[in-house]
Parts: structure tokens; sequence; C-alpha cells
């Protein structure tokens, strides 16, 4: 994927700061803004000019190197401290003042081009000693740290490895490496061997300053060792003019992943997914929905058994009341927002659970965020779940629970039923007419027979058999039919309580995120 080029950077920054205005940290916001503020100036500054300033503690040799490199005693070195007191800057072409005036460099000198063409544009800068005393010269060197295109370190052997300045100055430049320079001063003091020690040793601390792009150089301002590989990489700097864009990116990218960071990582999808079931199972125990799909199994049982038992026995099963008619659910559901069910309120136990699931939500939805932004969703679900309860019963209460269906082989079955038991009556009519013309003497017509057993006790017989027989199948497929229309239940009021769940937790802890999804994003962009 290619690299994103400055403006499309500095527009990410933008939105990312605009996305987190008010629950970012205010200072991390605030270097953010000084970044955006620095990059638009120096990017409607001049292009063509590269500004390097040389940093360093007192005694480092640094106004020296100035010297050496400008080829112009116009630095004074001392040994009175601080050294420098405030910058001065030696230019190579014409066109950089508005430049120096942003820098606030006052003390400018030209100088006579160098041979090499490339060196055209460079601004060399000596700045005030980084560990002064005096308060305001070590602002003065920081503030222009924070502005200038590319920064050589000056460095002794005495205190290379001193660790104010690598916390200080060169850690908070991790990932600035390519616009930075080491440079190890006073070389021509060591031998090879401890030069090459010293060299290795302060490679090793750059790097993990952050900053293992940085080139690191050995020179000598007072024999010229070294002075010329550092001014061909000037030269370079100068020549390619991109020193100052890199920079810039560079800042931008820092601040960048610093916002990122304290965004904090994306909540991973499973762990969204497992959190949303978790809240949603609470939620239904806390409106009664096993409850209700009990009702519904047990309803459906009982009407199976109305329509399709033996019609003698039939009468007593409608002697039990309808389980969804207690809980106030035989209603039809065209308009749902009407309704309201006969379930008991939820337990104190369910309740303080569906309590405690919506916050376990929330906090896993809000895992790694910024305490502000985490706040305010939990603030936000406080208030859109005022109502809750009433939304869980009226979810319940509008979900279709196939309370009056009536599934087609209920009325086969009747039918036949009612046939069986026509012929069992017909059986025993007839049982009853032979027993009255035997009573009376009367001759009686010819019983027929079936394998020697009369019709009259066949029917009768066969009535009741095959009826009780049709009853008990037709109640365990009813049993069976229950079980499914039960588990549709389940898997609508489900559905029902998910939606509940949905309008008054996570919508509302999206929304609130939401800013903070496009702040990380925008910020990862902006630091990619």
């Amino acid at each position: 994927m290619a690299r994103l080029d400055l403006a499309d950077r500095v527009s990410a920054l933008e939105t990312a700061v605009s996305a987190g205005e008010g629950r970012l940290p205010a200072a991390l916001l605030d270097d953010a803004r000084a970044v955006l503020d620095r990059t638009a100036t120096r990017s409607a500054l001049s292009a063509e000019h590269t500004v390097v300033a040389l940093a360093g503690s007192t005694g480092s040799g640094k106004s020296s190197l100035f010297n050496a490199i400008a080829r112009e005693p116009l630095a004074r070195p001392g040994i009175t401290r601080p050294t420098t007191s405030r910058p001065m800057a030696v230019v190579w072409g014409p066109g950089a003042d508005p430049l120096l005036s942003w820098l606030e460099v006052g003390d400018r000198h030209h100088a006579a081009d160098r041979a090499a063409v490339a060196t055209q544009g460079l601004v060399l800068l000596d700045l005030p000693d980084h560990d002064s005393v005096e308060t305001e010269h070590r602002a003065i060197a920081e503030r222009l740290v924070e502005r200038v295109d590319l920064l050589v370190w000056v460095v002794d052997p005495q205190k290379y490895a001193d660790a104010a300045l690598h916390e200080r100055y060169l850690r908070p430049l991790a990932g600035h490496g390519d616009v930075v320079v080491v440079v190890l001063n006073q070389i021509d003091r060591l031998t090879p061997e401890e030069a090459t020690a010293c060299l290795a040793d302060l490679r090793r601390l750059v790097a993990e300053d952050g900053l293992a792009a940085a080139r690191v150089l050995g020179v000598s301002a007072t024999t010229g060792q070294g002075v010329d590989e550092l001014d061909a990489l000037l030269d370079q700097a100068a020549a390619r003019r991109e020193a100052a864009v890199a920079r810039l990116v560079a800042d931008v990218r820092g601040v960048a992943t610093r916002i990122a960071d304290a965004c904090g990582d994306k909540v991973p999808d499973r762990s969204q997914k497992a959190a949303r079931e978790r809240l949603v199972d609470a939620l239904e125990a806390a409106a009664g929905v096993p409850t209700v799909v009990d009702a519904v199994r047990g309803s459906a049982n009982r009407r199976a058994r109305a329509a399709t038992g033996w019609p003698p026995t039939r009468w007593i099963g409608r002697l039990r009341v309808d389980p969804l008619r207690r809980l106030g659910l035989t209603r039809g559901t065209d308009r749902p927002d009407l309704s309201r069910t006969s379930l008991p309120p939820a337990s104190p136990t369910l309740a303080a659970r569906a309590h405690v699931a919506v916050r376990e939500y929330v906090g896993t939805m809000t895992a790694g965020a910024p305490e502000d932004w985490v706040l305010a969703a939990r603030s936000r679900v406080a208030s859109s779940t005022d109502g809750l309860d009433d939304a869980l019963d009226l979810a319940v209460a509008g979900t279709e629970l196939e309370a009056t269906r009536r599934p087609v082989w209920w009325g086969v079955v009747s039918f036949v039923q009612w046939v069986v038991l026509g012929v069992l009556a017909a059986g025993l009519v007839w049982l009853g007419v032979l027993a009255v013309l035997a009573y009376l003497q009367l001759p009686a017509p010819e019983t027929p027979t079936w394998r020697g057993f009369p019709w009259p006790t066949l029917m009768v017989v066969g009535g009741v058999v095959v009826g009780l027989v049709v009853a008990l199948v037709s109640r365990l497929a009813g049993a069976l039919g229950a079980r499914r229309r039960a588990a549709r239940a389940r898997r609508r009021l489900r559905e029902s309580v998910g939606r509940v769940a949905d309008g008054q937790v996570r919508l509302p802890v999206a929304e609130e995120l939401s800013a903070l999804t496009t702040c990380r994003v925008a910020a990862h962009i902006a630091a990619g």
C-alpha cells in the first residue's frame, strides 16, 4: 500500500483531534494542535530551504562545529557557561528571512556559496545549550528543536551517555530517525580504539531511544576529522529538500501514535458478540422468557389434547386454565404497544443479574477506552435503561406465540375420533336393542359376526380401544408439536428481547463510541 503524503496525514490527524474533543486528555490534544499549527505554518513557508540545527550541551563543542561547517568564525566558543545564549543562523542563498522570522532567529549571517550548488537553501542554526542554567535559553532551544527540519545533536565523549540528554531530548524524538544526526565531537581526544568503542556504544543508546535510523558520526571541530562527511550529509539534505516534509511527517506520526494508543485497541468482534449474548441471556431471565416458554408448551399441549383426545374425556382437560391466558398472552399482537402481560415481576436476584449484565456489557465494549469515554457510555446507558422493565414486558407481549394456531392434523384426528365415537355409540345402541328384544323375549334378527365375535361387541370394544390409542398417539404427537412451538416461541422472544437490548443498551454504547472509533481509525491512518 502506498504511503500517505503529508496532506492526507494532516487531514486524518485533524479528524482524530475533532473526534477526541472532550474525551482525550487535554494535554495530548494540545500537543496535536501544536503539531497541526507548526505543520500548516512550515508548509506555507519556503520549501526551498532546509533548516538544520546544531543542538548540544555546554562544552560539547557545538559552536566550534558550527564555525567549522560555516567556514567562518561566526560563533564565539568560550569557557564561560552558558556558552551560547541565543540562536545564530548562517544561510546559503537568498529568501530565508520569512522562515527565520517564524523561527525567531534574529542573528543571521549569509555565507558565500560553497563549491556544491546543492548547499543553496541550507540554513544552519547554532542553538543555545540545552542544559543551560538559564531557563530562557533552554526554552529557546526546546522551541527550535520542535521547529527545525533536521536536528544535529552534538555530544562529547564525557557526556554522550548523559541520562538527561537521552530521556528528555532524544527519547521523545522516537520515530524521527530520518531527520536526526548524532555527532560525537572531540573525537581527536580519543585513541582509534576508544573512538570505535564510543561510537558503537552511542549507536546502541540512540537505537534504544527509538532512533535506529539516525546517523551517528564521529567528528573533531578542532582537527576537521569527519567534518567533510557531515558537510556531505548536509549538502545532500539541502539538495533533496525533503527534510522539512520528513520532519513534519514524523511529528504528525508521533502525535497520531500517541492518540491511537490513548484510544486503546478495538474490542474483538468475538468479545462483542459474546458480551451481547450474555446481556440478552440476563434480560431474557429478567423478562420471564423461561416462564413464557413453559406456558407456550403447556398451552399447546392443553389445546392439542382438547382437539385430539378421546371425546368422552376431553372435558377434563378444559377444567385446567390455559397457562398463556393466565399470563395474559392470548391476545393478538396487532397493537403490542397497548398490551401488557400478567407476568410476575422479576425476582430481586434476576433484576440484579440484568443490571450487572448491562454494566458488564458496557465494560466489555469500553475496555481500554479513555476514562471520559467510559463514563460517557455508562451515563448514556443509565439514561436509556430507565424504562427497561416496561420495554421488556412490551417486547414479550408483542411477540407472536402462535397461541391460537391449530395444526391441520388436529382437525383430521378430531374427525377420526368422532367417527370412532360414532361407531362405539352405534355398537352400544345395537347391543341395547338386542338386550331389550331379549328381555321382551321377542325374536331378534341374526347378529353378524367376525371370527366368532358379534359386530356390536366389536364396534364397542374397537371404538374404545381405537379411541384411546388414537388419543395416546395424538398426545405424543401433540407433546412433540408443543416442544417445537415452544422452541419457536423461545427464538422469537429472544429476538424481541435482543431488540430491546440493542435499542436501550447496545445502540447507545455504539453511538457514544462511534466517535472513539473515528478517532482511533483516523489516528492509525495518520500514524501509518
